[in-house]
């Protein structure tokens, strides 16, 4: 397998990430996105990269302990076996999950993913630089949120099918729509109406933070300096460097 560069400069750019021999991840564009399905396109990108934390209740009712169950045993047993090459040509082009079966390596205990028809081989180091690769593509971070004990672990669970029954009946509301909205209206924004489908979804979701970021700190300065409003020495230098690391 070729050296993996994980790269946050790479992802920005926007081209295609190569991963392994077979997997290669498609950074798609807003207009791709929207021909595909803004809906159907996130509920891929979060299964894909969700983990037990994300799944407490799901997995509770099916007798797993989402605490034990480690993140690639979930994704081979559950995240990605819907997921044809219909579904996630927009992310992997020909790559076909349902080809994959589970094989156990000779010389260990260490359960791989196999396709036998490409020569296909996923095994958990493969599997996390998938799911890194998704998550920072999109902004998203690992649900690492543990129970300290099993009486919380319980709440956790509950709150979680509670929170799912609020919100499975509410209709489906646009995640890019406002913010291509706000984005094409704001000044700083190169971008028009036109012009903004052809961005990579990285770059947009960057310029989004990045935007916010240049105006809040130039809020806070100018009230600042005006010599009526909040104390500079009292704000975090990395709310004021509009050139730093985005939240």
């Amino acid at each position: 397998m070729e050296e993996f560069i994980d790269d946050e400069l790479q992802i920005y750019r926007g081209k295609d990430f190569f991963i392994t021999q077979g997997i290669t991840i498609h950074q798609p564009t807003l207009n791709e996105i929207c021909d595909y399905g803004e809906k159907a396109y996130w509920n891929m990108v979060h299964t894909l990269t969700s983990v037990g934390a994300d799944l407490k209740f799901q997995l509770y009712d099916m007798g797993i302990d989402y605490t034990k169950i480690s993140d690639f045993e979930l994704f081979y047993h559950l995240l990605c076996t819907p997921y044809n090459q219909s579904k996630t040509y927009i992310l992997t082009g020909e790559l076909d999950f349902t080809n994959f079966q589970l094989f156990q390596k000779k010389d260990s205990e260490e359960i791989v993913m196999y396709d036998a028809k490409h020569n296909i081989t996923i095994d958990e180091a493969v599997y996390l630089k998938f799911t890194k690769i998704l998550r920072d593509m999109h902004g998203l971070k690992r649900n690492s949120q543990l129970p300290a004990n099993e009486s919380t672990k319980q709440i956790l669970i509950e709150d979680d099918r509670e929170e799912y029954e609020r919100n499975r009946e509410k209709p489906y509301v646009s995640q890019l729509k406002n913010l291509v909205s706000a984005m094409i209206n704001c000044e700083g924004f190169k971008y028009n109406h036109a012009q903004v489908w052809d961005m990579k979804i990285n770059a947009f979701l960057d310029s989004v933070k990045r935007i916010s970021k240049i105006k809040n700190a130039g809020l806070l300065l100018q009230s600042g300096y005006s010599g009526f409003g909040i104390s500079l020495k009292e704000i975090p230098d990395q709310q004021l460097n509009w050139l730093g690391e985005l939240d």
